[in-house]
């Protein structure tokens, strides 16, 4: 008898058990369902890919986290929570303390992924479901930012952090735009409109990259490097799809876990951030619902609930769908509600397609 471990599969096999399969079908279907209903309508236009290309950044960047946190066996669903309150400390810190924005913001980072290792900690260490632990600082943390910004300034929306970011060294690196020159060539040959009147008249209507863009491209980078390609990314894999066996051939699943909380914190930190700097201001109830929308890209993207079995470049792609249904809508003129119901069926299809690919790579009926 072969050993089974060296049998041969097809290339078509191998293609099949990929876990961004489903994604990368979605997103086929998703790009030529709205070219044929919006392909007039500009959605395809530098501005209109703009528009969609930066709300699918915004969901990647917390889908990287979550991808990895998943694939290591753990939910977080104070993602959401966490945005908010990330953005709330960065105001106080900056526009009522009066700290520089680049120490407030290297603050809100340490509090953020300093609360993710707590959440790690209580779940390794009380044995309670990620679910429940999560969902209790969901509620912890929605209220202790309601209860910080009322405290300090007697209302929930904090606005001042723009002027208070003018020359700040750090404040560009998540509300900033690069490549303006080359845009600006782009419009002088007529490849991007540019104004034609106002203030503005011959700068193009895209100034350039947004920040926002490169940080979810470099995590996804990032993301995806560490996953496939270092040890670690065999610990997060192992760590999610058997534990107990992990920790017998030696792997900290205790760590990774922990880790991929703080990693997970981190991102929502980041998505904080280019919020605030993007809109000038802190809300309270910023990042509402977020935490289940970083969960849907990811299991567009091909990963499983049960842990174990992912990948980064799929929850990109999960999160680019996202993007595109929300906004191609609005290009189509379709009412903004139909939203969920696409975004419902897109969901039941991934799930049936990665649970289609697990029954294929375990062999169950």
């Amino acid at each position: 008898m072969s050993d089974e471990r060296l049998k041969q599969v097809s290339a078509i096999r191998r293609a099949m058990i990929r876990p961004e399969l489903g994604a990368i079908c979605g997103t086929i279907l998703v790009f030529v369902f709205f070219f044929m209903i919006a392909g007039d309508s500009g959605m395809f236009s530098p501005e209109g890919i703009q528009n969609w290309g930066v709300v699918s950044a915004q969901f990647a960047i917390i889908a990287v986290g979550a991808c990895l946190l998943m694939i290591a066996g753990e939910f977080d669903l104070s993602v959401g929570s966490m945005i908010g309150f990330a953005g709330v400390v960065i105001a106080i810190l900056s526009v009522q303390w009066g700290l520089p924005v680049w120490l407030s913001i290297i603050a809100a980072f340490i509090v953020c992924t300093a609360l993710g290792a707590l959440n790690g900690f209580l779940v390794i260490k009380t044995g309670l479901p990620s679910f429940i632990v999560t969902l209790a600082f969901l509620y912890i943390l929605r209220g202790l930012t309601i209860w910080l910004s009322i405290l300090t300034t007697r209302q929930t929306i904090i606005g001042g952090v723009k002027e208070a970011a003018e020359g700040d060294p750090l404040a560009w690196l998540f509300g900033g735009v690069i490549f303006k020159g080359l845009f600006q060539w782009l419009g002088d040959i007529g490849v991007i409109d540019t104004f034609t009147r106002g203030s503005r008249m011959g700068q193009p209507v895209v100034e350039g990259l947004p920040m926002l863009v490169i940080w979810a491209l470099a995590l996804i980078i990032f993301g995806h490097w560490l996953l496939t390609k270092t040890r670690f990314g065999n610990w997060i894999f192992a760590s999610g799809g058997d534990a107990q066996a992990a920790r017998y051939v030696g792997v900290p699943v205790n760590r990774v876990k922990i880790l991929m909380f703080m990693f997970t914190a981190f991102c929502a930190t980041v998505f904080a951030t280019c919020q605030v700097m993007e809109f000038g201001s802190a809300a309270a109830d910023r990042g509402l619902l977020k935490e289940f929308e970083a969960i849907i890209c990811v299991v567009i993207g091909g990963a499983l609930l049960t842990g174990g079995y992912g990948s980064v470049i799929g929850a990109a792609l999960g999160a680019l769908i996202f993007g595109v249904v929300q906004q191609g809508l609005f290009f189509a003129g379709a009412e903004s509600s139909l939203f969920r119901v696409f975004l419902g069926g897109i969901l039941i299809f991934a799930v049936i397609m990665n649970t289609y690919i697990r029954r294929m790579i375990t062999g169950e009926r």
